[in-house]
């Protein structure tokens, strides 16, 4: 985790330096500066109208599922766009726009689903096609009942087992 963390901010700051030399030191600066404060301006708005949805949806008795995904990607979008940088800038604006956002909600899926799954103890188990039968979306604990014959219905198989320590 270290390296990665090390890794970008070598990035950001290798980015930095060619559109320093790109449009000159004071327009970076000032590109920086005017993309922090864009970002402030827009988890506010977007951070108020996902606020609103989610308490519409609680309030209709739905579960929020989308609008807490949706309050997570601005939070970390917003927090993107405040840091100084453009590749935290980039992906920050596709976290937080309304448009973009459901492009980046199953990578949240996946990242919770591999977090929740490594918590409770689920192992990953690969067939020789390199399917894997746990530990994606659509597996135990989805919610997705399964066929006879072990099959999902996206024709991965499912090997159920119990753990024994």
């Amino acid at each position: 985790m270290l390296a990665l963390l090390v890794g970008l901010v070598v990035l950001e700051l290798a980015v930095i330096a060619a559109v320093g030399e790109w449009i000159g030191a004071l327009r970076t600066v000032l590109a920086l500066v005017a993309l922090s404060l864009l970002g402030m301006w827009m988890l506010r708005r977007e951070g108020a109208r996902t606020w609103r949805e989610l308490r519409r949806a609680t309030r209709s008795g739905q579960m929020p599922s989308t609008q807490i995904a949706d309050a997570i990607l601005v939070l970390v979008g917003g927090a993107l766009l405040v840091a100084p940088g453009f590749v935290s800038d980039a992906v920050g604006l596709v976290l937080i726009l309304p448009f973009t956002r459901p492009l980046a909600r199953p990578v949240l899926a996946a990242a919770i689903g591999r977090r929740v799954f490594r918590d409770l103890g689920v192992i990953q188990v690969r067939t020789t096609s390199g399917s894997s039968a746990a530990g994606t979306s659509g597996t135990a604990g989805s919610g997705r009942p399964g066929r006879a014959g072990g099959q999902r219905r996206d024709g991965e198989d499912v090997i159920e087992g119990e753990i024994i320590e």
